[in-house]
């Protein structure tokens, strides 16, 4: 990739334009910076036109998207990369449906921004630009916001934008998608984003359990009925791939389904096809299907309970929905829209949730996900006596369960564990305990940071009350005594 290669950054924010730039002439790359998207549209008619644009989504005057839009009418070529801190469904879907190469989450690692910026690029030998790469195997969750549209995925931590990304870019794309994630996580809430920006948006999305119809009836609930097929069927039926026809199928909780319906569903996945219960008639459907499930898929195909070859099918992309308890960044703010909801219903003022009762949520370990959450709000927003909600109500709220998790049990055996083994290094008499523990807790703690933020050290730092330039300095350390 030349390094020479001129890279133009369109940003109302002077502090981003300066910090990307820098890093980016850092590499050796001819860095221009413009306020709005009036002064790059300026340029671009008197100038060369860049080979790289990074363009933030809300400026003054025109926004990024129309940005984008305006760019791909008149340099269809020309890879652009769209930067937010508003990481939502619309605004990703938006810009992938507007040619944007990537969508870049605000605040983003700036090493990941330069890496970015050379796939981006296109080769200077005139083969094709490098590929964005693949946004599936997403972790993430969800929230049940309640907004005009209905409930919506909301949420700030990283595996949400990651989350947000893949919807928009997957919305696109006209693949079979499987989503897994335990009960609760709100795996349909990810099929139905994944229908509302895509180009079947103004076609039917049709839900359907399978673990919920009796086996019997699903046949006839998935490819509908004619007249006297069996007992009770009066009139002819259309199942839910017809009602779906042009549309998405949502098919939940796959792994219950019976395996000889594993076998005609194989058939229309693969033809587009298939007969009603009891008819002659060759009914041809155009469904995109997506499916959810919470079980180990491949298990049951070891198990001989699931089609290896339905699978593949099926699991085109895979996407993951960690449990809550991954993701408990999130739960102040999913609470706070839940009593908000609860408050528009009740036609009351919302009630607020103090540090005490968020710190109690936060403990709290959430077997039943962020469905388990609203429940407890929708329950402190009807008796919790008071507007402010303290620790005690939402101990009240909560079940006597032992899926609280106790950090002063979980604390004190690492107090213990450390304690017996600076016992056991004295009595082996090192002299030196006090340093090898220091070295050990830093690089223990600065790994499951770097895990749980995805290898990105400026969020790891800033996780953990560090400055990046700290971070790796321990990390650097850490590696040479190893």
């Amino acid at each position: 990739m030349a390094r020479d290669s001129r890279i133009w950054i369109v940003d109302d924010d002077r502090s981003v334009r300066f910090v990307l730039a820098t890093a980016l002439r850092d590499e050796g790359y001819d860095v221009d910076g413009f306020e709005n998207a009036a002064d790059a549209l300026a340029a671009l008619r008197t100038r060369l036109a860049p080979d790289l644009l990074f363009t933030d989504v809300r400026m003054p005057g025109d926004d990024g998207l129309v940005l984008l839009e305006k760019l791909k009418a008149t340099h269809p070529e020309l890879p652009v990369i769209v930067m937010s801190a508003y990481t939502d469904i619309a605004s990703t879907a938006g810009a992938f449906r507007g040619g944007a190469h990537e969508f870049l989450s605000k605040p983003f690692d700036l090493d990941d921004a330069v890496a970015l910026a050379a796939r981006a690029l296109p080769v200077r030998n005139g083969a094709p630009a490098a590929s964005a790469g693949k946004a599936a195997d997403v972790p993430a969750d969800n929230g049940n916001d309640v907004g005009a549209d209905g409930p919506q995925l909301v949420g700030t931590t990283a595996a949400m934008r990651a989350l947000f990304r893949a919807i928009g870019r997957l919305a696109q794309a006209p693949l079979s998608v499987l989503i897994t994630g335990e009960t609760g996580t709100g795996k349909e809430l990810v099929a139905r984003a994944l229908h509302r920006e895509s180009p079947r948006a103004a076609k039917p999305f049709v839900a359907l359990n399978t673990a919920a119809i009796p086996a019997e009836l699903l046949e006839s609930e998935l490819f509908g009925h004619e007249a006297g097929a069996f007992t009770g069927a009066t009139r002819r039926h259309p199942g839910r791939f017809e009602q779906a026809d042009g549309g998405t199928l949502f098919l939940d909780e796959i792994g219950d389904m019976p395996l000889p319906l594993q076998t005609r569903l194989l058939r229309v996945l693969a033809e587009g096809e298939f007969f009603r219960v009891g008819g002659r008639e060759l009914i041809r459907v155009d469904v995109r299907v997506i499916a959810a499930t919470h079980q180990d898929l491949e298990a049951l195909v070891g198990e001989g309970r699931f089609r290896a070859d339905l699978l593949h099918r099926l699991d085109v992309v895979r996407l993951r929905l960690p449990p809550l308890r991954e993701r408990r960044d999130d739960v102040p703010l999913l609470a706070t829209r839940f009593l908000a909801a609860a408050a528009r219903r009740f036609d009351m003022p919302p009630k607020r949730l103090g540090k005490p009762a968020i710190e109690r949520l936060l403990a709290y370990d959430w077997p039943g996900n962020v469905r388990e959450l609203e429940n407890l709000c929708w329950r402190l927003a009807a008796l919790a006596p008071g507007e402010n909600i303290g620790a005690a109500d939402v101990e009240s709220a909560l079940p006597a369960s032992t899926a609280i998790v106790d950090h002063a049990t979980a604390a004190d055996a690492w107090d213990a564990a450390l304690a017996q083994w600076a016992r056991a290094q004295l009595a082996a008499g090192r002299a030196d305990i006090h340093a090898q523990a220091r070295e050990r807790f830093d690089r223990v703690l600065l790994d499951a940071a770097l895990e749980h933020t995805g290898g990105r050290r400026a969020e790891a730092a800033a996780r953990l009350g560090l400055g990046r330039n700290t971070l790796t300095r321990k990390l650097g350390t850490g590696r040479k005594r190893r």
